[in-house]
């Protein structure tokens, strides 16, 4: 558990503190990376559809694309893969939650 009171039970006072740019590093081993690890496709490691079978994020024609959604719902990286869709106009499977035809919705809007 985070001990965030100092010695007397108190919140700490931020008089005196530093910006966090001239900070020490924290001690803290940043699980995921940082954004330079990534790399251009980095994320797509961390995805969670990495780990189970690509066939469901591409079904056939009028076939059911609820297990892949249901995968994406609790994916760390569902924005950045929907964003990689959205940017490089895949056509074709579960990008980030969402199939072509609601990518294509969602592309209209906001255009």
């Amino acid at each position: 558990m985070w001990n965030l009171l100092d010695a007397d039970g108190s919140f700490p006072s931020d008089a005196g503190r530093s910006t966090v740019a001239t900070q020490e590093p924290s001690n803290v081993l940043n699980l995921f990376g940082t954004p330079a690890d990534d790399g251009l496709m980095g994320w797509q490691e961390r995805a969670l559809c990495a780990q189970t079978d690509p066939e469901a994020f591409f079904p056939e024609k009028g076939g059911s694309t609820r297990e892949a959604k249901k995968v994406c719902t609790g994916c760390d990286v569902r924005s950045e893969c929907l964003e990689y869709a959205l940017e490089n106009d895949e056509r074709f499977g579960i990008w980030g939650g969402l199939s072509e035809r609601e990518r294509r919705k969602l592309k209209r809007r906001v255009v």
